[in-house]
């Protein structure tokens, strides 16, 4: 018998303390069902936290984090703390210090749910610990700055390590799917940042030579997720093209409830990471959409599988998988944002019960 899994629970904020939970109650049917040990270790993170342990981001909890195999962070409304010395943002935080340098997001389109088009299936892989956001890209102090009233420089930080390793994350699934991949940038304007990233991404991509590499300036990107998303397979591209380009990818498919996500690096840690934020508008009214955490989860279920040799993970990602899309195409048994009916925890039991259905 296989040594459990030990994954760290973080809630987080507003609809997280719904979609959180009906994620973990997702996958602990399939773990049962799979015969998948996985040893729960719920954390303090968020407002939540703050209130009880006067800090977002408690001490002890990212040196517990980094000892786990796997973590599901539930969405963060750091923009609503207050401001006090304790109210911090986690979400860069543990990205940096855990090395979780990228961000596989995966947009799909099922039938029914209101997407533009039913033919939709790619990968987007963002470089997540550079670029211009300023609390990732300096050791101490900020990326931004303010030398006069009338003046705001932002610094922007483009290196060649950061640049190659999200590289060979996005050439490797690629190489797992359909053998195609697309480099976003602007080197037409920022030719030494975007173009260093660039360079990089052709040398890593030798290490490939099954896998079609071609390029795609940001804008023109933009236009062709709209007229012609069918046409990519994996996009690896920058941090701040990528945190835009993913979430109009998901308004293809549905809308943020849609957009699952996992971080990931060289180690041996994911977390599991949905793009939506924390919607407080319907926090606490049963109708936010649980598929794009739950599928998180599953991501990370079947990457920690792959990256454990544990044929129950992946075992237990297959039966999420088969029952989320059985879910999706009833709408008795999907939320309203994706022409459905159900409530929350509608629509978990019945992910659960086409998982376990004696349950």
């Amino acid at each position: 018998m296989h040594t459990p899994l030990v994954i760290g629970v973080l809630n987080g904020d507003d609809i997280g303390l719904e979609i959180v939970p009906a994620a973990v109650e997702v996958t602990r049917a399939a773990a049962e069902q799979a015969g998948l040990r996985i040893d729960w270790r719920p954390m303090p993170i968020g407002r939540t936290a703050l209130d009880t342990h006067g800090s977002t981001f408690p001490d002890g909890t990212l040196e517990a984090l980094s000892k786990m195999d796997g973590v599901i962070l539930g969405p963060i409304g750091h923009q609503a703390y207050p401001k006090t010395a304790g109210a911090i943002n986690p979400h860069p935080i543990l990205r940096k210090r855990l090395n979780l340098f990228a961000n596989v997001r995966p947009t799909r389109s099922y039938p029914g749910l209101g997407a533009l088009r039913d033919d939709i299936d790619l990968v987007i892989v963002r470089e997540n610990n550079e670029g211009f956001q300023p609390d990732r890209n300096v050791v101490a102090g900020s990326g931004e700055f303010r030398p006069t009233e009338d003046m705001t420089i932002s610094v922007r930080v483009i290196t060649r390590v950061g640049s190659a390793r999200v590289a060979r994350v996005a050439a490797e699934i690629a190489r797992q799917r359909g053998k195609r991949l697309t480099l976003v940038h602007k080197d037409t304007v920022f030719k030494l940042g975007c173009g260093m990233f660039v360079e990089e991404c052709h040398r890593v991509a030798k290490e490939f030579p099954d896998v079609t590499v071609d390029e795609v300036i940001v804008d023109t990107m933009a236009m062709r997720l709209v007229r012609d998303p069918q046409s990519f397979d994996v996009i690896v591209t920058t941090n701040m093209f990528g945190d835009i380009l993913t979430d109009e990818a998901a308004g293809l498919v549905g809308g943020l409830g849609m957009a699952p996500g996992l971080c990931i690096g060289e180690g041996n840690l994911a977390m599991a990471q949905a793009t939506h934020g924390s919607a407080p508008d319907i926090a606490g009214k049963g109708i936010a959409n649980p598929y794009a955490m739950i599928e998180s989860t599953r991501m990370m279920v079947e990457w920690l599988g792959h990256n454990r040799k544990l044929p129950e993970a992946v075992h237990a990602a297959q039966l999420m998988e088969r029952a989320i899309t059985a879910a999706l195409a009833n709408p008795a048994t999907r939320t309203r944002d994706i022409k459905g009916t159900a409530t929350t925890q509608e629509m978990t039991r019945a992910i659960v019960e086409g998982i376990a259905p004696t349950r």
